[in-house]
């Protein structure tokens, strides 16, 4: 099923129209063909470390909710039977159905989670990375993603944290980053994206390497803000800068705030990674 339309007015429900653009400008400029194959397995596993694949087969379906540029969508293609990549940005499928035109098991589809045109209780497993805090009501996009699933099967999920498990000083920080991102995030397109890319330069990178510098030393680097990125290229540090500064809308919620909307969504046994990036978490439909 692929959708080549414009979005109807009940497409429109729940997404913010400048999130959506904005993303779409976002793939366009990093469709990741310059992420090198083994970064982004280091990336997806760090994501999918705790997704349960002996549950599945190469007959599952499932489905990518927010599949972006389709960059987890190469590597999860290739495991199942055949996987739906849906986004409501035309862009950002365009960009997809050229990083995953090898996979003939992938569909697209133009739409947002709450009107996504697919029979509920159909897929054998989702996944929703890094998406649903930029939706107005996450809550109702997380229990539209679930209700797509049967009864039994995973899904896996990743929202911005906000820093519950962080000292004040670092929630301190986020906040002066976030006036910034609103600035930022309301620029035109081509500014949006040099002054990310200045982020990235001089902020992303001094700090990422000298956290490796730390780490080199004999030390524990994982309480520097931007010390995930130490090991990664100055094209992934590009491509999240942008993400983070040039996005209008996103939400941040607490550990306790996630584990609380995935249950009400009809989520049980949810499991948390206890590594970065925080929040992921997968759970079970009821």
């Amino acid at each position: 099923m692929t959708r080549n339309a414009p979005l109807s007015e009940k497409d429109l429900k729940n997404i913010d129209a400048n999130t959506v653009s904005s993303f779409g400008d976002e793939w366009t400029r990093y469709d990741q063909t310059h992420l090198s194959p083994s970064e982004r397995i280091k990336i997806f596993e760090g994501y999918f470390n705790l997704f349960p694949w002996k549950a599945l087969n190469r007959t599952s379906v499932g489905f990518d909710m927010g599949c972006g540029s389709g960059r987890w969508a190469s590597v999860v293609a290739p495991k199942v039977g055949a996987l739906y990549c849906i986004d409501p940005s035309a862009d950002a499928l365009n960009v997809a159905r050229e990083v995953l035109a090898e996979h003939s098991n992938v569909q697209f589809i133009e739409s947002s989670a709450n009107s996504v045109s697919l029979s509920p209780g159909s897929f054998d497993f989702g996944y929703s990375l890094g998406v649903l805090h930029h939706a107005p009501d996450t809550n109702s996009a997380l229990l539209s993603c679930v209700t797509l699933l049967k009864s039994g099967a995973p899904f896996l999920l990743y929202l911005y944290y906000r820093f519950d498990n962080r000292p004040a000083w670092y929630r301190l920080i986020w906040k002066v980053s976030d006036i910034i991102r609103y600035i930022i995030s309301k620029s035109p397109k081509l500014v949006k994206s040099l002054l990310s890319d200045f982020l990235a330069v001089s902020v992303y990178l001094p700090i990422a390497r000298f956290s490796r510098l730390i780490e080199r030393c004999g030390l524990n680097p994982a309480s520097l803000p931007l010390s995930y990125y130490r090991h990664l290229s100055f094209y992934t540090m590009r491509t999240d800068c942008r993400d983070r500064f040039g996005t209008p809308l996103e939400r941040r919620f607490t550990r306790v705030e996630i584990e609380k909307m995935m249950t009400a969504a009809g989520l049980t046994n949810i499991v948390f990674s206890d590594k970065e990036p925080y929040w992921v978490a997968v759970g079970v439909k009821i």
